[in-house]
Order: C-alpha cells, then sequence, then structure tokens
C-alpha cells in the first residue's frame, strides 16, 4: 500500500467485497481534493489508517474487561487514525446481557434524503446542517467469551472517505470531550465571573495551544447550558435543600423563606457562622441597600453591609427579594434581628420610602430591644446633585465646592452648618428649590453635624459602603444566574473577602509600624490596633503638637497635676490630660484592635460539602506540579517523551479500565458540582421573573433626562456614506440624489 503525503491513510482500490490491488496514480494529501468515493464507478476508493502505533490498534480476539473499556480504546484508535466513531447495533441473551456489540465509523449508514420540494413546502425553520455519512463500513465487533469478557470478532479498518489529517484531529468527536478536569474548568471560572470564551482562553494558555484543550468553544458553552438545564425548574429547591444540608452540618448556619400562594419562591435570607461572628463584633452600624439584575428571576439582592477593623467593608447577612415594598422589607428586618438577637445600634438605606416604614416598625423597641437610629446615606443624596439641580449649576459654578464645605464637614456645630447652608442658597438663589428645602428639612438624619459624636458616624459620611460592595458583587453576579449559580458566585465572593480579611489580619499582627515620635502612647497604639487604624490614630496624636492648646494647668496634688486641653478645631471641646502613656482599655473600643474577633458564640464546623472545594484545590496543585515537570523538560524531546510516557503508565495505572471522571457520569459530575436533583415532589417552585424599579431589562420605569443623556452619548453615531453626514444615511443622501 502506498501512503498518503500527510501520512494518515493509504489509498486501495477495491471493489464490493475485497481488496484487489493498490491505486495508481496520485494519493491525495487532503479530503478536499476529488479523491471522494464515487458510488457511480464500479471500483470505489477507499482508505486505510496508517502510521497507528500497534498498541494503539484493535487485534483479533483482544480482549477487554467491559464493554466502555473497548469503546475508549476504539475511541482512541480513532482518534489516531483520523475519524470519529459511534455506537452501533448490539445483541442481548435471555439474561439481558449483551453478547455482540458493534462499534462503527461515525459516517457509517446514510442520512434520510429529502427533497428540494419537501423543504420549500414546509413553513419550519430548518437549520442547515451538512451530510456526514457515507455508508462506510469500518467498524469492529465484540463478543462475549464464557469468562464474561469482551474479545475482538470483528475488525474491519477500512474507510470509503478521507481521513482527517493531522492538523484538524483536535476537531473530532473523540478529540473534543470535555473531560472531568475541563468540566471542573468551567464550572470554577464561573464562579468568579469568567464567560465561557475566556476560560477557552485561559485553558488554552495552560496547555499550550487550542489543540490541547481537548475542546471547543462550542463544547464549552454547551457545558454551561447543560448546567442551566440540570437545575431546570429545580432551582428553588435544590437552593433551599443546599441551605438544609448547611444547617445540619452547623447549628449557627440561619437561614429562612417564603413562598407565595403558588409555592413558588418570594423571600429568601441567610447569614452563616462567620457572619453572625463578625456582626456580633462589628454590628454597631449596617448599611443595606439593594442590587439589581443579579439572576435571571430580576429578584433583588441585599447584603446587610458593615465595616471591620481594617475599615473594610464586611458581610453580615443578605437576601433575595421579588419585591421592594414594605411587607418584604419588613420581613427581611425581623428575620435579620431574630437572626442577630439584636437590632444595629444604627443602620444606612437610601430614601426608600418602603425602608423608611419597615425600619421603623421592625427595627422599634417594641419587642424588648434597643431601637436602631436610621439614617440616610450621604453618597445616594450627593448624586442627586446634578439630577435635581442641573449640571450647569452643580458643574460649571463654585456651587457644589461651597455646598460641600458646610455638608461634609466633621468639625462644624449644628448652628454653624445650618448658617453656612442658608448663606450658600440664598447666594444663588435657590430658596424656592422644593428638592433642596425637602433635603434640609430631613436635615437630621444625613448631615454629619448632626451625629457626630454618636459611634461609626464615619461610615455614612465616606464614600457609600453599600455602593462600593455592590460592585463588588457585581464583579461575580450575572443577569442570567440561576438561584444554584448565584448562591455558588456568592460563596465564591464571600471567600474573597474573607481572604483579604485573613490577610490584613496577619499584616498586622507579623509586622510593626514605623512611628514618628518618641512618645509611649504611639508605641501602644501600634501594638494595640491594625494598621490602618494606627495610622489614623497616628495622626490624631500628631495633630495633638499642633491643633491643641494648654488652657490651664493645676497644682501638683498626690504627684497628680491637671491640665485642660483645647482643639483649636473643635469648639468647646475639653479634654483633662493626666500623664497618659497608654489607652486606657475601658474607654475603647474592642471593634478596632486587633483581637477584635476573638472568641465568638458561633461554632464554625468542618463539614462534608466543601468536599469539592478540597478536590478543585488539589487539581490546581497538581495542574501548577504538572506545569513545573513541562517547564523543566523545555524543549528537550527525549524528556518530553520520558514525560508523555509517564504520563500515560500513570493515565492506565489509575484508571484501571475506568473511563474519565473515575466512572463519573456526567450527571454524577454535575451534582457533585452544583447539588443533587431533589427527589420527589418539587415544594419550592421557582420565582416569577420580577419587574421592579432598578431592573434595567424588561422594565417600565421612567427613565430621567440625565439617564437618556448618558446612552445617548454611548450609542455609534450613524453617518451618510455619500457625505458623512449625520442627519441622514446613504439611502437619501441629498448628494447622491443630485448625482442621479
Amino acid at each position: 500500500m502506498i501512503g498518503s503525503s500527510c501520512g494518515d491513510s493509504s489509498l486501495v482500490n477495491r471493489g464490493c467485497d475485497d481488496v484487489t490491488s493498490v491505486a495508481s496514480g496520485n494519493v491525495p494529501s487532503s479530503r478536499n481534493e476529488e479523491s471522494v468515493t464515487s458510488y457511480s464507478d464500479v471500483r470505489e476508493r477507499f482508505y486505510l489508517p496508517v502510521n497507528v502505533p500497534d498498541v494503539s490498534k484493535p487485534n483479533i480476539n483482544q480482549s477487554f474487561q467491559s464493554l466502555d473499556q473497548a469503546f475508549a480504546f476504539y475511541k482512541d484508535y480513532g482518534r489516531l487514525s483520523g475519524f470519529d466513531v459511534r455506537k452501533g447495533t448490539e445483541k442481548k441473551d435471555a439474561f439481558g446481557t449483551i453478547t455482540f456489540k458493534h462499534y462503527t465509523c461515525s459516517k457509517e449508514g446514510s442520512n434520510e434524503f429529502r427533497s428540494i420540494s419537501d423543504s420549500n413546502s414546509s413553513n419550519v425553520k430548518r437549520r442547515r446542517t451538512a451530510s456526514t455519512r457515507c455508508c462506510c463500513k469500518a467498524k469492529i465487533v465484540l463478543k462475549l467469551n464464557k469468562d464474561r469478557q469482551y474479545f475482538v470478532f470483528r475488525f474491519d479498518e477500512v474507510h470509503n472517505h478521507p481521513l482527517v489529517d493531522e492538523s484538524g484531529r483536535q476537531f473530532l468527536r473523540s478529540s473534543r470531550e470535555m473531560t472531568f478536569s475541563s468540566r471542573n474548568f468551567v464550572f470554577d471560572a464561573a464562579k468568579v465571573n469568567i464567560g465561557c470564551s475566556k476560560a477557552y482562553g485561559l485553558m488554552k494558555e495552560m496547555v499550550g495551544g487550542y489543540s490541547n484543550v481537548g475542546a471547543t468553544l462550542r463544547d464549552f458553552r454547551n457545558f454551561n447550558r447543560d448546567l442551566k438545564e440540570y437545575v431546570g425548574e429545580r432551582d428553588g429547591q435544590m437552593l433551599i435543600d443546599k441551605f438544609k444540608v448547611f444547617q445540619e452540618s452547623s447549628s449557627s448556619f440561619y437561614y429562612a423563606y417564603e413562598l407565595d400562594e403558588a409555592g413558588r419562591l418570594t423571600k429568601l435570607f441567610w447569614a452563616d457562622a462567620i457572619s453572625r461572628r463578625n456582626f456580633e463584633v462589628y454590628g454597631d452600624a449596617v448599611s443595606f441597600d439593594a442590587t439589581f439584575d443579579t439572576n435571571k428571576y430580576n429578584m433583588i439582592f441585599a447584603p446587610f453591609t458593615g465595616v471591620d477593623k481594617h475599615e473594610k467593608c464586611i458581610t453580615f447577612a443578605a437576601c433575595l427579594l421579588s419585591k421592594e415594598d414594605v411587607t418584604h422589607y419588613k420581613w427581611v428586618f425581623d428575620q435579620f434581628s431574630t437572626c442577630m438577637g439584636r437590632h444595629p445600634v444604627v443602620i444606612v438605606t437610601d430614601q426608600c420610602p418602603a425602608m423608611k416604614i419597615a425600619v421603623s416598625s421592625s427595627l422599634s423597641s417594641k419587642n424588648g430591644l434597643v431601637a436602631t437610629k436610621h439614617r440616610l446615606c450621604m453618597w445616594h443624596i450627593m448624586q442627586k446633585f446634578p439630577i435635581k439641580l442641573g449640571n450647569r449649576l452643580c458643574k460649571e459654578t463654585d456651587f457644589m465646592e461651597k455646598m460641600k464645605k458646610y455638608i461634609w464637614s466633621t468639625h462644624l456645630e449644628i448652628a454653624d452648618f445650618e448658617q453656612g447652608w442658608e448663606a450658600v442658597i440664598k447666594e444663588f438663589n435657590l430658596e424656592n428649590d422644593k428638592w433642596l428645602t425637602d433635603m434640609y428639612a430631613i436635615r437630621s438624619l444625613w448631615i454629619p453635624a448632626f451625629f457626630r459624636d454618636e459611634p461609626m458616624f464615619g461610615l455614612m459620611r465616606t464614600t457609600s459602603r453599600s455602593e462600593s460592595e455592590n460592585f463588588f458583587f457585581a464583579q461575580f453576579h450575572r443577569q442570567a444566574d440561576t438561584l444554584c449559580e448565584f448562591w455558588l458566585r456568592f460563596q465564591s465572593a464571600m471567600e474573597r473577602q474573607r481572604n483579604e480579611t485573613k490577610r490584613l489580619d496577619e499584616e498586622s499582627k507579623s509586622s510593626f509600624p514605623t512611628t514618628l515620635s518618641r512618645w509611649f502612647i504611639e508605641d501602644d497604639a501600634a501594638d494595640l490596633f491594625t494598621r490602618t487604624v494606627f495610622y489614623r490614630v497616628q495622626e490624631e496624636i500628631l495633630a495633638a503638637c499642633l491643633d491643641m492648646q494648654i488652657k490651664r494647668m493645676s497644682e501638683e496634688i498626690d504627684g497628680v497635676t491637671n491640665f485642660e486641653i483645647k482643639d483649636v478645631k473643635v469648639k468647646e471641646k475639653i479634654f483633662k490630660q493626666i500623664g497618659v502613656t497608654r489607652f486606657p482599655r475601658s474607654l475603647l473600643l474592642n471593634r478596632w484592635s486587633k483581637i477584635a474577633d476573638s472568641g465568638s458564640s458561633c461554632d464554625i464546623i468542618s463539614t462534608d460539602y466543601l468536599k469539592m472545594e478540597n478536590v478543585s484545590l488539589k487539581l490546581m496543585n497538581i495542574w501548577f506540579d504538572f506545569r513545573q515537570v513541562l517547564n523543566k523538560a523545555g524543549l528537550q524531546m527525549e524528556a518530553l517523551e520520558f514525560v508523555h510516557k509517564t504520563v500515560k503508565q500513570l493515565g492506565s495505572e489509575v484508571g484501571g479500565g475506568c473511563t474519565d471522571g473515575g466512572g463519573f457520569s456526567k450527571k454524577d459530575h454535575l451534582a457533585s458540582l452544583i447539588g443533587d436533583q431533589p427527589q420527589g415532589e418539587i415544594t419550592v417552585l421557582v420565582p416569577n421573573v420580577s419587574k421592579n424599579k432598578g431592573n434595567y431589562f424588561k422594565s417600565t420605569r421612567l427613565i430621567s433626562e440625565r439617564e437618556k443623556a448618558i446612552t445617548k452619548s454611548k450609542k455609534r453615531i450613524r453617518k451618510c456614506k455619500e457625505c458623512l453626514a449625520t442627519t441622514h444615511d446613504s439611502r437619501t443622501c441629498p448628494k447622491k440624489k443630485l448625482q442621479k
């Protein structure tokens, strides 16, 4: 036989039964040449795989432990030869045991013929597909022997079509299987909001080329589709079942949900052990704000956010709500109080009227708990100034600069603020502006001068904590997420947030910040506070040299001298100093110290549901070690050949005849990734698609002129191809008409 120029197949001429002679003339080098079988000719062209290792080629009487092992072997042979395989007919005995099994070339058989008239007569839009079947007879037949093993009973290796050359083998189905590790990679990438396209590119870089990925971009997307189909209408039930498992594993995991009359999920609240422990320590002030477009049902995602000892955002709890009304907000605030056992000292929200009513009702003192003080987020209000007053006033004059001087200041008294506000309003003739009048009427809810002496007032005056948290979660969530996918992404977000806290903890414990004075109190601050808080305390200590004045000093009595100290920046605030070298522990808030979160009443138990996280970590370590081996091998062919041989040997030893994934079916793998499908009747139905004021898609909300202008500015300007004008296109161009 004469091998082809590409080294993939040999071309032989044979009749309907047997090979008769070697074909004369040039052997075709690709499937695109005019060398396809001519069914009208008596003598047809056939192709035989060459350059296939003997160990990878089936032999008569070769035995296998199972049909799966035999199919995997024949599929690998097809990949090396340049053709795809599929499962064919089978024969069973009286007990249902398969005694004969056919595995054929994928081009075996023929497609059903459909005439042009049939296609035109149908109004159904058909998918354009190419025919691949050409009655190829290549196959392998397996038979069950007395030892209950399958042996090769028949092997036909000649094909009636050109075989795929080496450059095209990566697109064979046998080379495009989504392996166990590939599915894990796509799944883990999705948890950090990396889509299929980017995940495919990352995989290509990891394995050294697209031909080594083992799948196409379409395969990656199909797996994501299969994942959503696996969840389907079981979405709500699967998430609730997962929460039940969490609560059984750790009694500190709290969740609650409500269904509507049709059994559809409308409200969901949860908080794990770490979140509840964090509220014990840092729960004096809480920010609550709704986030939109995080799931396919348009349910509102609203996290409860606080500030930890490093002045970073920290999540106490979260909820999903189908509506933005008093009933839903009141329910979630009630669940928050029940979960935490107390109210927060301060809660910060936007100006939503429903939230205002719900806070006053649920976080009041009527249930025996201390009532929560409700404050409005300054960031939300300041964002409305250009919208309500116009860009010309806010951006082309010094109005905002003068207004911020009185709004943001932490040193002004209430009277000073009111006097400054009135002066600015009068200067710009805004006495009759209704919105400014309304904001001034509720000034005690958002101006720092009214609550500067309250703990954690800085949470309200700094850039919105909720907006910062919403931006953080937006990096993980997508609008098309199912609830199960949403939960996985939420867990990934929490892991990043908590890992950052661990990093800052270690940074504060393992290093000592630079002090700028010889005062013992500064050294004490460095030992006591976290790095971030220390630098702020350091500024206050150094400011004492410049901004503090000694008003009077008493005579020494029993070795003690009293000094009356005045801060020149803060009126009427006197501090009595008695030679302090350490911060009095009884006067400090424990939340800012390095050991703030040591000790807790919430148990944190390591549970079995973390198994897949450990598997993912192990796979990552294996990938890293394997890449290190390849790096050491470099471009040395002998070294690479040794690595390849070793890997194949490991595959045979570890596999033991099992298919990819250790015998895991695709469904089993999906269950291990996203959870088991519920058994029996589904009692928690998926939510209806909600329509809330914050959903930008499928919404009928009123759009402001500012938002319209921003949207219009982002659109591509269409120009006429003839004269480049923007008022018309080339079809109605006056210049073109004149030329005609």
